[in-house]
């Protein structure tokens, strides 16, 4: 069982629990960092969204089948009160927790059902080249994103597309989507940049990203930028399980390079996975 199978055998076991992602990457053996990118990268959603969203569904069950008054089963799935276990239940289904008992039923809420390893499609094995990285210094336009908002990013190169050639000392003419500083919850910071030789006055409305000295795992993209995903879904399946190098916590990166055609989405991807 993969990293990602042993998050979700222990989710579902322990969901009742007072679990942390900690405990969860802890099983996994895996870093949290790299956990909230596996988990969201297969699945859509953060680990911890995705414990809250089985942990309110089959309270949503319990309330349906049982005589359990709201705080029992509050409690028992731990929510410490019923005023916090009402708000959560009303974010998630768009109704209180009141009206499922007296429904007998949860035929009027969508229920989240356990996801399944062999839902994941299982993508060719990847061979990466390995790269020994200088320090990199990126200048770009950054924002933070959650599953529910990271359909926005496109738009965000959109408006980072004026700077691109048009910043002092800019190496190159790739650009770089760099992705770090996750948190717990699944959200990340993203940064559409290039890359400089050094700051210079400029660029005082954009970002800067400073990256260490670093071994990359890097991987090409065979296909349209639309179907990146699949490569990563790669990245954390296959190969990051086979594989003798180390995952190391520190910013990921997509290179689009000097052939990269930004109105088509094809030729010249890059995922650059840092390693040791």
């Amino acid at each position: 069982m993969d990293f990602v199978g042993k998050a979700l055998w222990y989710i579902e076991t322990h969901f009742e629990d007072d679990i942390t992602l900690d405990d969860i990457a802890a099983v996994a053996g895996i870093s949290k960092f790299h956990l909230v990118r596996a988990f969201g990268t297969c699945f859509g959603k953060s680990v911890m969204r995705y414990v809250r969203e089985r942990r309110l569904t089959e309270a949503a069950k319990r309330l349906a089948r049982t005589d359990d008054g709201i705080l029992d089963v509050a409690l028992q799935f731990g929510y410490n009160s019923h005023e916090a276990f009402t708000r959560a239940f009303k974010a998630q289904f768009g109704v209180t927790p009141v009206s499922i008992p007296r429904a007998r039923s949860t035929d009027a809420i969508k229920l989240v059902e356990p996801f399944r390893m062999n839902e994941i499609p299982t993508p060719e094995p990847l061979e990466p080249r390995i790269e020994s990285g200088d320090a990199m210094l990126f200048v770009g336009l950054k924002r933070r994103y959650n599953d529910d908002t990271s359909a926005q990013i496109p738009a965000q190169w959109q408006a980072f597309q004026p700077y691109i050639g048009n910043i002092e000392r800019q190496i190159g003419n790739a650009t770089f989507g760099v992705m770090c500083n996750s948190d717990d919850e699944g959200n990340i910071d993203y940064l559409s940049a290039v890359e400089v030789s050094a700051l210079d006055d400029n660029v005082p409305k954009l970002d800067v990203l400073r990256v260490s000295p670093q071994i990359y795992a890097v991987f090409t993209h065979d296909g349209d930028v639309s179907e990146i995903r699949r490569t990563w879904k790669a990245i954390f399946g296959t190969w990051s399980q086979n594989t003798d190098y180390k995952l190391v916590d520190g910013p990921q990166f997509e290179r689009y390079g000097e052939n990269f055609d930004p109105k088509s989405g094809d030729g010249d991807i890059e995922i650059w996975i840092p390693v040791h």
